[in-house]
């Protein structure tokens, strides 16, 4: 047989075939991917031609049982050359190389033309999740979704359209996002919706995200803002009081502005405005019952009819004004009887009132405790000006501090009363407008000061007192009857260097002298002073009376002794 070179210096037929046999090899390269013939099938491989002077040898392990079972003599397969051959010249082939440099060919080529290529999620990685789109390709957590994804486990085993963003052979690297074809989903959408919407437009979305202040709804691509205002007519606390991420909602755009591509939602202006036409329909006067549907430290809002709320405050809830919180009469949910005082359509705002539908006890104050009137009741409150008594109505009356001795100087009323004790009291004063009552304690008893003081405690008289109070002014004392007096600092008779507290203590018994008694102005002064001048007159006067008997003893002493000394000098 001739050799290839020999057929090459031959005949010019044999060179020309010595040519085409050359061409047909030169393909051959190792390393490289050509297309064979299946020649026959094998136990443990299985045999190609690829038109070279050997048949090439391909494992039977590259194949799965049911590819060798599908494998026939004559079938055409791709195969990638090995850089070796077997012991008996075979060239060695591999079916796996061979598809896989084929996979790589599509990706790159799909890389080049931006195409899309199906991924399925295996396994959660580092930094993101592990695809197999034909190789194993990396898929960044940023690139899974357009916004975070709290559970990616939930991805493995489903397959997604995805996009080859960065490809590296050499280094069998490929990264792929999910992100991008969402992206462009979006925005191709967004440009449909945002060419179709005008103002006051329905328009069908989903709930996309729900904040305190309202729900975002997906138009399509675009997102509004449907705000809690724009919700209901009536009160909604929470937007997820009503609608949960993923709702259907049908909306109204209620503005959308074409350069920052914002659009406000409505959904309550689909139906008309329930305040329309309010002031005709609940004039003032008029008798509601309602829904307790929120309570404020100020009052209660009350629901008349869907979208229509009135406000009834605290005040207006009981004639009495024991009430500090509106929760101490009503309750959320609560159906409540009251009656329209105002209404103000413009401003959306109708005042109620609980205590109208009930009868006003001031009315009939005035003809059963006409003024004088003795009454009793029991004391409610303390404060520092006086003590709030209760009557069988619920009416308050005062009695001032002021009011509640002739005598004493009362600091606080806890000193005569306490809470919850029955007391008497006389009428003083009643004003039905302002809903006051002025009653009096020390007017249960006749007036001292008219007669029973002036009698007992007179000028110039001398008289006995506890100490009560120290001032810079003066000293109080408690005199008898328990009517007070002032001993002003100029008449304690203490000298410029001395000091009252040194001198003087809370409790000390002291006497002293009146000096001035004022009805009017119910005073009464008094003076250590002039006490003290009065004793030192005294003495003075005690001592002049003792002297004068002196020498009038004296002188008829000497007188008698000289009539002795007389006689005795007479001859006579």
């Amino acid at each position: 047989m001739e050799t290839l070179e020999q057929l090459k210096e031959g005949s010019p037929e044999k060179a020309a075939m010595a040519s085409m046999y050359e061409q047909t090899f030169q393909n051959f390269e190792e390393g490289s991917v050509i297309e064979g013939t299946v020649v026959a099938v094998k136990k443990d491989k299985v045999i190609v031609d690829i038109g070279y002077k050997s048949e090439g040898i391909i494992s039977a392990e590259e194949f799965t049982p049911q590819e060798l079972a599908a494998l026939t003599p004559g079938t055409r397969l791709p195969v990638y050359i090995e850089e070796r051959e077997d012991s008996d010249g075979n060239l060695i082939l591999s079916k796996e190389k061979a598809d896989k440099m084929k996979v790589w060919e599509d990706l790159e080529r799909i890389y080049k033309e931006e195409a899309i290529v199906d991924g399925r999620v295996i396994s959660r990685i580092k930094g993101g999740m592990m695809v197999d789109i034909g190789v194993k390709a990396f898929l960044p957590g940023s690139q899974i979704d357009l916004h975070p994804v709290r559970d990616p486990e939930q991805l493995i085993g489903k397959t997604f359209p995805m996009k080859i963003i960065k490809i590296n052979q050499r280094r069998g690297n490929v990264v792929v996002s999910r992100r991008l074809l969402l992206e462009e989903s979006r925005d191709q959408r967004r440009q449909r919706t945002l060419a179709n919407l005008t103002e006051g437009q329905l328009v069908t979305g989903t709930i996309k995200n729900i904040t305190d202040y309202g729900a975002f709804v997906d138009l399509g691509g675009i997102d509004g803002l449907l705000h809690i205002t724009d919700m209901s007519w009536g009160r909604i606390g929470h937007p997820s009081e009503i609608y949960m991420v993923g709702d259907r909602v049908e909306v109204m755009i209620l503005k959308y502005d074409r350069e920052s591509g914002r659009v406000s939602l409505g959904l309550k202006q689909k139906s008309a405005d329930p305040w329309m036409g309010v002031a005709s329909k609940y004039p003032v006067g008029t008798r509601i019952k309602g829904r307790v549907v929120s309570l404020t430290d100020y009052g209660a809002f009350i629901e008349l009819e869907q979208g229509v709320e009135g406000l009834i405050h605290v005040s207006e809830m009981s004639w009495s004004h024991e009430v500090r919180h509106p929760s101490k009469i009503v309750s959320v949910s609560a159906q409540v009887e009251a009656q329209v005082l105002n209404v103000d359509e413009a401003a959306r705002k109708i005042s109620l009132g609980m205590k109208q539908v009930a009868p006003n006890p001031w009315d009939l104050v005035e003809t059963k405790y006409p003024i004088g009137t003795k009454i009793e009741g029991k004391v409610k409150s303390l404060t520092d000006f006086g003590a709030f008594v209760g009557l069988d109505e619920g009416v308050d009356g005062l009695i001032h501090i002021s009011d509640m001795s002739w005598t004493k100087h009362v600091k606080h009323p806890s000193e005569i009363f306490k809470k919850g004790q029955k007391v008497e009291a006389v009428v003083l004063k009643i004003d039905k407008e302002k809903e006051r009552l002025s009653l009096g304690y020390k007017q249960l008893t006749p007036d001292p000061w008219e007669r029973e003081i002036p009698e007992k405690l007179q000028v110039g008289n001398p008289t006995r007192g506890k100490v009560t109070k120290l001032t810079d002014f003066g000293i109080f004392v408690e005199l008898d009857g328990g009517v007070e007096g002032l001993i002003h600092v100029s008449e304690t008779g203490l000298d410029a260097s001395s000091r009252m507290e040194d001198r003087f203590k809370i409790g000390d018994e002291v006497e002293t002298k009146i000096i001035k008694v004022d009805c009017e102005e119910r005073k009464i002064a008094l003076s250590l002073k002039e006490l003290h001048r009065d004793g030192e007159r005294q003495q003075v006067h005690e001592f002049h009376a003792n002297q004068g008997k002196v020498d009038q003893s004296l002188g008829r002493t000497a007188r008698k002794h000289k009539r002795r000394a007389g006689q005795e000098e007479d001859p006579q």
